[in-house]
């Protein structure tokens, strides 16, 4: 490793070739075209490919098991269509959960576990076989619920444009009674529908010692709140909670039904609310060096998401703002663990992200996506992102900015602070428009949500300007589009408690993630519509997940930023 002197020495040489090329707007042309000093390297004479490696070897050194909580299911329930309810359907009690025991099942009878929360695990039982000769193996269908419409509703036919392997349904046959049987893969439940496909008709079975082993990185609570705090806070607080808790496993997962991966903008967001709820370095920090270690070779812009299993690997999907982000990640990182041996290793990689993004920067300081790449912002593809996109581009670059300060090299933040206030010169110029005091977007001059939250969050409104964005063009307005997820319903937010509209974000939280929780959520959704509870942008809802990352930072905002 680098010992100080020798690092700074070499972060100065790399400030010096970066500030050539960007000390002024008429060299910008120039930065668009040049390709930038590469990042720097771990070790004397360490190739980027074995730097590479050498960060999957660490990320993987610091992969725990998770801990296990079992527990018994509550009740027996039953689904009764209700179209007074959001989720569509209410469960009813028909027994006890320990009453399973009691009943003796046959081929083509059920019953629905009802475990009286979320939680992400395994699903395990004794089965028996009684009557006059256990002749025959035994065929279940298993059906896991996040909600009352997974096991009320059939999957199929499934319409959905994603894999119908990840709906949560299996059929397994178990040859020999009696017998213990764990169900081998994972799943996210509340809710557990078993039926009896088939057996021989001289026997019936019956389920003992059924319990739901539910898995995570963190156990125990966070901390309550305070005793004056309203009832509504606390129990969006509890759900977010056991959001983000059930989506901690041996990376900050998306969603543990679907898609089960390391997302780097729902790590930020992730990251955050567990700093103040479950406090879990060690996962941040191996998930931060799983991101660089599986960076692209050819140009080092770090992939939206990463597999971990059966080995870390690396996709092709790229979403520019996701990789803008990692800076600040890294930067929320080293101020909740003060572990500056890590940001030290890895400020290159966050530097590298806006080195390769400014390219993008054209000679009038906006920020244009490339036709062949994608900026997410919001699942709402409607959106014209261009003015949401300038104001994420700076956000981005100016946390690299302090995160270079507080390593102690201002001499790299400085030509990058330069740029980034000419961007905001130019964000004004394009997209605010002052007459009617909202930010617009697009050769349509289109109103949304995004590009109000992300001129605010990007600093390029005044304080008064900004209140009077969020206002004119979220709080009061008809025809701005809004959000499709919480992922940006949080930005919306953080932009309203950045600007001192403290009121109107606990009101949003109130409206939007209350909303959920009065609907029936115990963890918060991937997405939310009020007035459409089968909305997808998948095409059919059964794949849709009911406990997702980004979903889970009202935590957030009523611990950290002192929001009740």
């Amino acid at each position: 490793m680098f010992d100080s002197l020798s690092r700074r020495k070499l972060l100065k040489s790399i400030s010096a070739a970066t500030a050539s090329y960007i000390l002024s707007a008429s060299a910008m042309a120039e930065v668009n075209s040049a390709e930038p000093a590469p990042p720097l390297h771990g070790n004397p004479g360490e190739s980027k490919k074995a730097q590479r490696a050498r960060w999957v070897a660490l990320a993987q050194a610091l992969r725990r098991d998770p801990v296990e909580r079992r527990e018994r299911p509550l009740a027996l329930v039953r689904p009764i269509a209700d179209s007074s309810k959001y989720l569509r359907w209410r469960m009813e009690q028909e027994d006890k959960g320990d009453a399973l025991a009691e009943h003796l099942l046959r081929k083509g009878d059920h019953f629905i576990l009802d475990f009286g929360g979320h939680r992400v695990g395994y699903f395990a039982f004794q089965l028996m076989g009684e009557g006059k000769s256990v002749d025959s193996p035994v065929r279940l269908k298993l059906t896991f619920g996040e909600v009352p419409g997974d096991v009320a509703e059939p999957l199929y036919p499934y319409r959905g444009q994603l894999s119908s392997a990840w709906l949560p349904e299996e059929i397994i046959t178990v040859d020999f009674l009696p017998q213990h049987v764990r169900m081998p893969r994972r799943y996210a439940f509340r809710y557990v529908k078993v039926e009896v496909i088939d057996s021989s008709p001289n026997f019936g079975v019956r389920f003992r010692d059924v319990e739901a082993i539910g898995v995570s990185a963190t156990k125990g609570e966070p901390q309550s709140l305070p005793a004056d705090t309203p009832e509504w806070i606390r129990k969006v607080d509890m759900i977010s909670a056991h959001t983000l808790r059930d989506c901690m496993q041996t990376t900050f997962e998306d969603g543990p039904r679907r898609d089960q991966r390391l997302w780097l903008g729902d790590l930020r967001l992730q990251a955050r609310a567990s700093y103040i709820t479950y406090p879990n370095f060690d996962l941040v920090k191996r998930c931060l060096f799983l991101f660089a270690g599986l960076a692209r070779e050819s140009d080092g812009l770090l992939t939206a998401c990463v597999f971990e299993k059966p080995e870390p690997l690396t996709t092709d999907t790229f979403l520019l703002d996701y990789s803008a982000l990692f800076g600040s990640v890294l930067l929320d990182y080293v101020r909740a663990s003060n572990d500056r041996k890590t940001a030290r290793e890895l400020f290159p990689v966050a530097l590298r992200q806006i080195e390769v993004l400014f390219k993008y920067v054209d000679t009038s300081d906006i920020f244009r996506t490339p036709p062949d790449q994608w900026i997410f912002i919001d699942w709402n593809r409607q959106v014209d992102f261009t003015a949401s996109g300038q104001g994420l581009m700076i956000y981005a670059a100016e946390r690299v900015c302090e995160l270079a300060e507080m390593l102690g090299q201002e001499e790299v933040a400085r030509p990058y602070r330069a740029q980034i206030a000419r961007m905001r010169t130019a964000a004004r110029k394009a997209f605010f428009d002052e007459s009617r005091r909202v930010c617009v977007s697009g050769p349509n001059h289109q109103l949304s949500w995004a590009s109000q939250a992300w001129m605010v969050l990007g600093g390029c409104l005044t304080r008064e300007e900004a209140q009077a964005a969020l206002r004119h063009g979220v709080l009061e307005s008809k025809e701005s589009i809004p959000p499709a997820t919480p992922y940006l319903y949080h930005h919306v937010a953080e932009a309203m408690t950045v600007c001192g509209m403290r009121a109107e974000a606990l009101g949003l939280i109130r409206q939007y993630w209350g909303g959920m929780a009065d609907a029936g959520a115990d963890t918060f959704w991937e997405l939310y519509d009020p007035k459409d509870s089968t909305y997808s942008p998948y095409g059919d809802v059964h794949i849709n997940s009911f406990c997702h990352a980004w979903s889970c930072t009202p935590a957030w905002f009523f611990r950290a930023e002192k929001l009740t």
